[in-house]
């Protein structure tokens, strides 16, 4: 016989409850299952959310719900500001991101008459990209906040990398699979349901996976491009140390942190609702709070000098290239 359904909150409990996008504090009230025959079904919770009216309670599954901790409280108050600044932020009326081409159809002069079909073709074209372009930019996207120390971090490896002329230490003493499954050892057990512990794989594996593809045609400054060279190379000779080993067993903290820096913009060519994006966006910030408050341990900023044979070889691999990367956009 399958066990009763386990609920993680009890009447009169303090919580955070999502309502739309954002995270408001609120009291438990009731519980109840949601198929009242059968006690293996979920609970939902009749939750009071603070400072409404008693006609906004409402029975809300327990998705909707997190724990009041401190660590919540923050997310609650990134929510808010992702929303008020978007609020605030005006947009242009479609005529004039068109260029008032209506005005010109509207005029009915000899000379609109006179154009040809490919002029109009043309004209259909753009604002259908015109128009792509704008739903492109309505996607919902992950909108990730990093703390202010690793903020600090990203600045001084940039500075390290770029101006001083210094590589990163590989292999890294923190490798991003050791950063990663540290961290997933110690949210596990955080988990009460396997529904979450299903989206804490999920999100773990995503995060694996944006990084083995976007290291080297994302992540990586010019500078550091024949240094990956050289650690594909070792990877690849099975004499090596490294071989059959790869960018998560090589690379560290620095790198995450850069992976993280990028997201919203990698996030924001996905086809996620704003649902998932939402709950993407929660444990993306859990892990980025985690990984800021171990910084000391996983950063331990080991940069090396290089060789003039190696300054020569990135100066004849980059010197066409576009110097405006999207890495450079890291610490804008």
């Amino acid at each position: 016989m399958a066990p009763a359904a386990q609920t993680s909150y009890g009447k009169d409990e303090k919580v955070l409850c999502f309502h739309h996008d954002i995270l408001y504090e609120a009291k438990i009230l009731d519980l109840r299952h949601m198929d009242r025959n059968d006690s293996k079904s979920p609970y939902e919770y009749l939750v009071h959310y603070k400072g409404w009216k008693s006609t906004w309670d409402d029975w809300v599954p327990q998705e909707r719900l997190r724990k009041f901790t401190e660590e919540n409280r923050q997310l609650a108050t990134t929510l808010r500001r992702d929303v008020e600044a978007s609020l605030r932020r005006p947009s242009k009326p479609a005529s004039k991101r068109r260029g008032g081409g209506s005005d010109r159809s509207s005029a009915g002069g000899s000379e609109d008459r006179q154009i040809s079909s490919n002029a109009r073709g043309t004209k259909r074209n753009r604002d259908n990209e015109i128009e792509k372009e704008e739903n492109f930019a309505k996607r919902p996207s992950v909108k990730l906040i990093l703390p202010d120390n690793l903020k600090s971090l990203l600045v001084d490896d940039w500075e390290n990398i770029t101006k001083n002329k210094h590589v990163v230490a590989l292999p890294s003493k923190y490798p991003v699979n050791k950063i990663i499954d540290e961290y997933t050892n110690e949210e596990r057990p955080n988990r009460s349901t396997p529904t979450d512990k299903d989206i804490l794989d999920e999100v773990i594996a995503g995060i694996k996976e944006y990084f083995d593809k976007a290291l080297d045609k994302i992540l990586l400054y010019k500078f550091e491009r024949e240094q990956h060279r050289i650690m594909r190379k070792k990877w690849e000779d099975q004499s090596d140390p490294l071989a059959g080993k790869g960018p998560l067993d090589t690379y560290g903290a620095e790198h995450l942190a850069r992976l993280f820096a990028t997201l919203p913009e990698l996030t924001a060519q996905t086809n996620m609702d704003y649902q998932t994006m939402g709950r993407l966006r929660e444990e993306l910030h859990k892990f980025v709070i985690w990984l800021s408050k171990n910084s000391d341990r996983f950063f331990p900023m080991r940069y090396t000098s290089t060789s003039v044979e190696y300054v020569d070889k990135i100066n004849g691999v980059v010197e066409n290239q576009n110097p405006g990367t999207a890495t450079s956009r890291l610490v804008g």
